[in-house]
């Protein structure tokens, strides 16, 4: 009935206009005020609204169904996505161009990154499953106003479900600042901020596994404050100051409330040319360790672990031509300052790699690892890497990594690893 409503007042407009239209004397005669058009107007709308009216009260004394009303079909030019209630009288009448088109804006970008890795050869040092779904992450992503937005990353593996980096980012505080609360990747060095998938490797560097906790790394709850500036000569430059709980790996353990970890990282960039430029990057990270939890409560505390490090990443992308040629240059080194019975223990390891683009969706890489043990820097492992590497298309990437190590344990291990990657949906950017 709301259709033949709106019906009929279209077609009392269109017979108004075209009875005036039909008699409208010359201009130089019309006299005729608008009022008076517009007041013939109304009087024919509630004469069809009424006998409207009666049909309807007709209808339901009846019992009949309503009739059927043809749907005009709307032009590409008029047709509106949503669709809102304009009311009139005593009917709503549906239209286009409501606020329920502001409903996606209310749902956060959802993605999903699959990771399966396959492994040939015999780790016994530190071996890995054959077949495995190494990680599969999922990621929500939201402006939750303009002053805030929130990210959520959480890692389902074959073995549980974890909170990889769950935070929300104040973008909009006074002197530049860009502030972070919730659980997150500390910034320290680069292999420690980057998540699996975005690793140009199926694995992680020996000292990041030694040194900085492995897969996880330096990962808590805690807060973060960073300033970016521009600097002399081009530079740019970024400082970040962060405050942790305290857990994280066994690089730190917090026994009591106040044994909170920290960390720092200095970070300078500069274009060299219009295809290369380099990044230099200083941090230091501060905590508790685990060494003491056999001791009496009153020193489990005493014992803390420091760690210094320096990175360097060296980016070469032609603009102009060889678009599908580039080059990335990573190294990174990590000293460990570790207190523990009988005495410290201060350890050093590094990684340097190489990756080239050949083609569009080719690229070869190479890697060295050096890297002495966090709780006993006596024992000493080495290896090598190469890395080759495949993209489908953006949303799918195959990797194959041959990779030799000499273990401390002197146990050499030569393995191929295979790897498999898949994305759905809108994943945000990584650190650049």
């Amino acid at each position: 009935m709301k259709m033949v409503y709106f019906a009929a007042l279209l077609l009392a407009s269109g017979s108004v206009f075209a009875q005036n239209q039909a008699s409208a004397p010359p201009a130089s005669s019309a006299q005729q005020s608008t009022d008076d058009k517009i007041k013939a107007l109304e009087e024919r709308v509630i004469a069809l609204e009424g006998q409207l009216r009666m049909l309807e009260n007709k209808q339901q004394a009846t019992g009949a169904p309503a009739p059927a009303t043809p749907v005009p079909t709307p032009s590409p030019t008029s047709a509106a996505p949503e669709q809102a209630q304009v009311t009139s009288g005593n009917e709503q009448l549906p239209v286009y161009g409501g606020a329920t088109g502001q409903a996606k804006a209310l749902n956060p970008d959802i993605s999903l990154i699959g990771d399966f890795l396959a492994a040939v050869g015999h780790n016994t040092a530190r071996p890995v499953p054959t077949l495995e779904m190494h990680e599969t992450e999922l990621g929500l992503q939201a402006i939750i106003d303009p002053y805030a937005r929130a990210d959520a990353f959480i890692s389902f593996g074959e073995e549980g479900v974890n909170l990889e980096e769950g935070y929300l980012t104040f973008t909009a505080l006074p002197a530049g600042i860009v502030a972070r609360a919730g659980k997150m990747r500390a910034a320290f060095g680069k292999v420690n901020t980057l998540h699996n998938h975005v690793l140009p490797w199926t694995d992680r560097p020996l000292v990041t596994e030694n040194l900085v906790g492995g897969e996880d790394g330096i990962d808590d709850a805690g807060v973060s404050i960073t300033r970016a500036f521009a600097g002399p000569k081009g530079l740019f430059i970024e400082g970040t100051g962060q405050v942790f709980r305290g857990d994280s790996d066994d690089v730190f353990k917090s026994i009591r409330r106040e044994d909170v970890s920290t960390v720092g990282h200095v970070r300078a960039y500069k274009d060299i040319t219009e295809s290369t430029n380099l990044d230099i990057g200083g941090s230091y990270s501060r905590g508790h360790n685990d060494a003491g939890l056999l001791l009496a409560p009153q020193f489990q505390n005493d014992f803390v672990t420091n760690l210094y490090g320096v990175d360097a990443t060296l980016r070469w992308k032609p603009l102009r031509r060889s678009i599908y040629h580039s080059f990335v240059g990573r190294t990174e080194f990590v000293w460990s300052d570790r207190q523990q019975l009988p005495f410290t223990q201060r350890a050093f390891g590094m990684y340097a790699s190489g990756d080239y683009q050949l083609a569009r969706r080719w690229f070869v890489g190479a890697r060295f690892d050096h890297s002495e043990r966090a709780r006993d820097s006596a024992l000493v492992d080495r290896g090598g890497s190469l890395v080759l590497t495949y993209w489908p298309s953006e949303f799918a990437q195959l990797r194959a990594q041959y990779r030799f190590t000499d273990y401390a344990e002197q146990k050499n291990v030569n393995e191929l690893r295979l790897q498999l990657q898949f994305a759905m949906g809108a994943h945000g950017a990584h650190p650049f």
